[in-house]
């Protein structure tokens, strides 16, 4: 209980010592018109909680406005960028929050495939107008880690990255459903988190 409490209060002092120091990229403000997109596997699906618990459910209540739920429970980031067409043609969204690559990870395939696949589902997202918040997921094993080809991929492109949260949420079994999947607290700091970065890139 006590490391629970602690963590929070370590990531909420995070944020703010963020908000202080750091720079992030620019995304649009928001409109009457905005529509926001969560995109990705079951991180953004879900699983692990009850409906309404997601992190994108969540999301939907800071920003107050709707989050659309695009997750796929163990989508692979080839597939993702197969279906990802059909989705920005049904959605046309203003802003995707990129959740992807854990599946690879578990599966043990090759990371430039997958940093491919992301580079592809960015351009084709910042082809249709919209901003991108891309969200690290961590390789699970021996010193829990987001992979640095997420970092890369943030600098190529100069979208805002949040890199932080999934590592701290899965590293503390309090805040965990499974293995790989946050609980509720979890996926609500997970929301709070990209709600913060969302607005840091909106003011810059």
């Amino acid at each position: 209980m006590r490391r629970s409490i602690f963590l929070i209060f370590s990531l909420f002092f995070s944020i703010l010592l963020f908000t202080g120091c750091d720079s992030v990229p620019g995304i649009k403000p928001f409109n009457q018109e905005s529509v926001v997109l969560a995109f990705g596997d079951s991180l953004t699906h879900g699983t692990g909680v009850s409906k309404g618990q997601s992190y994108p459910d969540v999301l939907s209540e800071l920003l107050g406005r709707q989050v659309i739920n695009v997750g796929i429970p163990g989508e692979v980031s080839a597939a993702g960028l197969k279906r990802l067409p059909a989705v920005l043609e049904e959605h046309n969204p203003t802003l995707v929050i990129l959740c992807h690559g854990g599946n690879d990870f578990l599966r043990k395939l090759d990371q430039a495939t997958t940093s491919s696949n992301l580079d592809a589902m960015i351009t084709l997202i910042r082809s249709r107008g919209a901003d991108v918040v891309l969200v690290g997921v961590p390789k699970l094993g021996f010193g829990l880690q987001v992979p640095e080809l997420y970092s890369q991929i943030a600098d190529r492109y100069t979208i805002p990255l949040q890199r932080k949260i999934l590592v701290d949420l899965l590293a503390d079994n309090s805040m965990k459903s499974d293995a790989i999947h946050p609980n509720a607290t979890g996926y609500r700091l997970m929301a709070e988190a990209i709600y913060d970065l969302i607005n840091r890139a909106q003011k810059t």
